[in-house]
């Protein structure tokens, strides 16, 4: 039996909450498993096929704008993304861009992994770019749990 991905709400325990403000973009999605949150992080960037295409596609787009593709240089990401905090429940990653703030949570808690985005945009261009990549988001957010379900 396949496991329902659902939206949710972000878990209270998760340290995301702190960050958001009345103007930011803020999704969850959640599905039924154990994995721990590096784990689950893990699962969550190893994109399929299609939706590395789609990173391609952005990386060709955003270079003329000076906008970060590859995410900053740090020793401890997930995928493109630079670890911010992590703790038994939960792994921060994200960065800071000209454009827009972005962070990714990964939280394991009483049998149910949560997967949530918070967007902080600085500026128009922010916005509208949010507003064209928020349908592959979903997409890709949904397909990232339906992965991690599989594996537990």
């Amino acid at each position: 039996m396949t496991k329902k991905v659902f939206e949710s709400a972000l878990p209270a325990i998760s340290l995301l909450k702190d960050r958001i403000s009345s103007k930011d973009f803020v999704d969850c999605f959640a599905v039924a498993s154990s994995i721990p949150p590096r784990q689950a992080a893990n699962i969550v960037v190893d994109f399929p096929a299609w939706a590395r295409l789609l990173l391609q596609l952005r990386k060709v787009v955003v270079t003329p704008f000076g906008l970060l593709h590859d995410g900053p240089d740090e020793k401890d990401k997930i995928g493109l993304f630079p670890v911010e905090s992590e703790s038994q429940n939960e792994i921060i990653a994200g960065f800071n861009d000209k454009h827009l703030d972005f962070r990714v949570s990964v939280v394991s808690y009483e049998d149910t992994v949560y997967l949530a985005t918070w967007v902080h945009p600085h500026n128009l261009g922010g916005r509208l770019y949010l507003s064209m990549i928020l349908p592959f988001h979903i997409l890709i957010a949904r397909n990232a749990l339906v992965r991690v379900a599989a594996q537990g």
